[in-house]
């Protein structure tokens, strides 16, 4: 199913732009922040009120895509599109999220980015926050939720003390360590390749936001797991990473999604108060100081001026956060957007997004270009020169012409997607929601507050990006036109130009 050139090509390829690139390909390190706001991050809302200093530097040193959007609401479906570069609601998840015990969701035989980058050469680890499922042994006669977070009475269904199947290594990574889904989940114990590092025997939950009562789901956990030891266990093996593969002649992809600042919200006592805000602020600034220590690294290693970085979220920043409390300091995790983490509107997809490659991306630059999570893909394969086959990367689209490396088309159209299942769908700088309200968390709520609204929404978003203005009853030829264009790219399989392909199920445009 795979095509791929020999690594050996890429000593000829050359870019439009004039440049060519050396024998010595680049190394990958994709960040993943977990429900960062685009407002959370001091360059992208200079309102803001959270210092982000190794943030700010990334983004100064690169380019800032302004307009770079999660394909969806949450995170499950986000990782489906960032590692498989075609949208999730192809695959069986058309809603909601996977648990922690979930079987996989990757279809066997899809190309990922890691599996392109290996197949091309390159070691490649994913250190963190996976949520894209695993086959964990079952106990006799028992089951878990397969598309769902999986309920209290399934917790302990699992023979944890055996080897976990089709995980990370199994989609083309060299070496995974980190956690099966978010860190509210069960179970609370790290997981190395395809085995947990210290059986789950205790039965407990953790607190979900510092200083406020609240716990996480209750579960299998290891003796000693602690959620404020995470963030610095997954910085500590990533540094590590970086400095045994910088001593290797051989290029490394290293996937580094975070598990914060995501709930459970426990900074560590280095960075709580630091903020003067909430601890959710505190830690957003341990995650922006984890990004500076992972940059240093690579740095200290030499690695730095071959090395092509990507920091972005995996969709808006959660209301866990505290909105009411921040916003009544003076800081929106939104920005200027509206919503917040599940929904349709900007908020709950538009993500920080920044992209440094020494030597072929101008530092300082900014791209108003659309950009999605599931371009990475694209991205890294044309980064190495090699063509993606048909039936990969039905919806990736390549930004080194938006990143000034070579001549091209930027993409022109987008899908985004809530928790719920309803679409959005973007043509330039129109955007048009197939549902009522927010198919989201945010007012107004599916089923509760969409009462007497009309059945779709469009908006400017160049002069409305606060999506206040419905322009529907005045624009029916652009949701007809942006409605078709969404049925055609449903019905062909894909939105990039190539071979038409089937989506893994039927998809429902509208909700009923």
């Amino acid at each position: 199913m795979r095509f791929c050139f020999p690594i050996f090509a890429l000593l000829f390829v050359s870019l439009a732009s004039g440049s060519r690139l050396t024998a010595a390909p680049p190394n990958v390190v994709v960040i993943l922040a977990d429900d960062l706001g685009y407002g959370d991050v001091r360059c992208l809302n200079p309102n803001g009120k959270i210092p982000t200093p190794n943030l700010d530097k990334l983004a100064a040193s690169g380019m800032t895509f302004t307009d770079a959007h999660s394909p969806s609401g949450v995170c499950s479906p986000t990782r489906y599109g960032l590692m498989t570069g075609r949208y999730a609601w192809r695959s069986k998840l058309k809603n909601g999220v996977l648990g922690g015990l979930s079987p996989r969701l990757i279809e066997t035989g899809r190309l990922t980015v890691a599996q392109l980058l290996k197949d091309n050469g390159y070691h490649t680890a994913c250190i963190g926050k996976w949520h894209l499922g695993m086959d964990w042994q079952l106990k006799p006669d028992k089951k878990v939720s397969e598309l769902s977070i999986e309920p209290r009475e399934q917790v302990f269904n699992v023979e944890y003390d055996k080897p976990i199947k089709n995980g990370p290594n199994a989609v083309g990574f060299d070496y995974y360590f980190g956690i099966s889904a978010s860190l509210d989940m069960v179970p609370y114990t790290f997981i190395e390749n395809d085995k947990v590092v210290a059986n789950p025997t205790e039965d407990r939950d953790l607190a979900m936001f510092a200083g406020k009562p609240g716990r996480t789901r209750k579960g299998p956990a290891a003796p000693g797991f602690e959620a404020e030891d995470v963030l610095p266990k997954l910085r500590d093996k990533a540094v590590s990473y970086i400095g045994a593969r910088a001593e290797e002649k051989k290029p490394f992809f290293l996937y580094l999604p975070l598990t914060t600042p995501h709930t459970p919200v426990t900074p560590s006592k280095e960075w709580a108060g630091k903020s003067k805000l909430n601890a959710y602020a505190d830690f957003v600034m341990q995650t922006d100081a984890i990004v500076g220590d992972v940059l240093a690294a690579l740095k200290k290693h030499g690695a730095e001026d071959n090395t092509l970085v990507i920091f972005t979220s995996d969709n808006g920043c959660s209301p866990q956060a505290d909105f009411p409390a921040l916003l009544k300091l003076g800081h929106n995790p939104s920005g200027e957007f509206r919503g917040h983490k599940a929904d349709v509107y900007e908020g709950g997809h538009r993500v920080p997004f920044f992209v440094r490659w020494p030597g072929k991306v101008k530092p300082k630059s900014e791209s108003k270009a659309l950009a999605c999570l599931t371009d990475i893909l694209a991205t890294c394969a044309d980064a190495i020169g090699v063509k993606l086959p048909d039936e990969a990367g039905e919806d990736s689209f390549s930004l080194l012409p938006a990143l000034g490396v070579r001549e091209g088309k930027p993409r022109d159209g987008l899908v985004v997607h809530s928790i719920n299942g309803s679409f959005g769908v973007r043509e330039g700088k129109l955007k048009l929601c197939l549902c009522p309200g927010s198919g989201g968390w945010s007012a107004p709520r599916p089923g509760k507050d969409e009462a007497g609204l009309p059945l779709v929404q469009l908006f400017d978003l160049e002069k409305d990006s606060g999506e206040k203005t419905n322009l529907q009853d005045r624009n029916a030829d652009a949701v007809e036109r942006m409605t078709k264009l969404l049925e055609k790219w449903v019905s062909d399989g894909r939105s990039t130009l190539g071979k038409p392909q089937k989506n893994s199920t039927p998809v429902v445009i509208r909700k009923k």
